[in-house]
């Protein structure tokens, strides 16, 4: 099985904290539609034989798109890939797009499960991050998708410097009251050339402060724990049978294209990028190129990608797949109380997760 992934790079404003490519205007938008559907038909040797059995569109905002855009996009797919019937086709949205025909039109166009972007309930939060949406949008676009929607995630962001716990578990009883079957909760991080990092640096916003944001995971970690939801990678929780299936892929190393400027491509042997430029993108693939950069993977890359995702994932490293060697190198991390041996896989404890990035790399060949 493999997974599709398209980069919608469209938004209505910049987040403070992003750094994913997009462009707040709309002008090229139907010029980019035209062109992702052009490389849709030269990618479509791309994965093989390989069936496809999720479609995430991805950004960005995805939501900017209408009906037919989203449409059209889905049926180029299935008309040249193997899809199976049940496929996950995922949207990211802002809670600001959504209403009760958009949510219509959504299904209308294939979406089975939305992703939703939060990141947090309290209008003071909403407006440091410069999101689009206010508290009551927030609240209100997940009810209105419950009523059409079962397969539902949303975004939720800690350790920001306003965040203290009380609100923080505010924020997580409120998704859990709402009764979200899938959380995706990140630590917020202070990217390159980034209008937070530029606040930060000109001492207009303080700094995040990382032993708060251990805390507000180890907090996240035992109230979901509590309220029974599987922490089955790093930043993902969900109630039985809601896993993500397309992000599982990711982790699961199975095969994936990416599509659209920014969007990354793997086929088990190579990983490859498109150049993150819309006005470049637009003018190679209406000449018949695809602008991106490749990467063979040797054999000692693609294990060490192997050990940094497989630690994220509740089921752990298997050293079946690994080698025995590992085990050796991970003792001083099970004595610590870190990592644990599980069922022949290394799989990281609670405090272990606080760590999970620095355990990997210690671990690679």
């Amino acid at each position: 099985m493999a997974g599709i992934y398209i980069h919608i790079p469209f938004c209505k404003q910049a987040c403070h904290y992003c750094n994913f490519h997009f462009t707040t205007s709309l002008h090229y938008k139907n010029d980019f539609i035209a062109a992702l559907l052009k490389e849709i038909v030269l990618q479509k040797d791309y994965l093989g034989n390989e069936t496809v059995d999720t479609i995430y569109f991805g950004g960005g905002t995805p939501s900017l798109c209408t009906k037919q855009e989203l449409k059209s996009i889905a049926e180029t797919i299935k008309s040249l890939f193997i899809v199976v019937n049940d496929a996950e086709i995922t949207l990211e949205a802002n809670p600001d797009d959504i209403n009760e025909q958009i949510l219509l039109a959504w299904k209308g166009a294939g979406i089975n499960r939305l992703s939703i972007g939060i990141q947090s309930f309290f209008e003071e939060d909403l407006l440091w991050m410069n999101r689009a949406h206010t508290n009551r949008q927030a609240t209100d676009s997940l009810q209105l998708a419950k009523k059409y929607f079962d397969n539902i995630t949303i975004d939720l962001i800690y350790g920001t410097p306003q965040l203290t716990n009380e609100k923080w578990k505010q924020n997580v009883e409120t998704a859990l009251s709402l009764n979200i079957p899938h959380l995706s909760c990140y630590a917020l991080t202070v990217e390159a050339k980034t209008p937070l990092e530029k606040l930060i640096r000109q001492q207009k916003s303080l700094d995040i402060n990382p032993d708060k944001q251990s805390e507000q995971f180890l907090l996240l970690m035992q109230w979901l724990e509590e309220a029974g939801y599987d922490h089955y990678e790093i930043s993902n929780f969900a109630k039985p049978g809601w896993r993500s299936r397309h992000n599982s892929s990711y982790w699961q190393g199975k095969k994936y294209l990416g599509l659209g400027p920014s969007a990354h491509s793997f086929n088990g042997e190579s990983r490859q990028w498109n150049i993150s430029n819309n006005n470049i993108y637009i003018g190679s693939i209406n000449q018949g190129s695809i602008p991106f950069e490749k990467e063979i993977l040797t054999g000692t890359q693609k294990l060490n990608e192997y050990i940094m995702t497989s630690l994220r994932t509740k089921e752990g490293l298997s050293l079946a797949i690994a080698g025995n060697e590992l085990l050796e190198k991970s003792q001083r991390f099970i004595t610590a109380g870190l990592m644990r041996l599980e069922n022949n896989s290394l799989v990281l404890t609670r405090e272990g997760k606080l760590l999970a990035d620095g355990i990997a790399s210690d671990l690679f060949f």
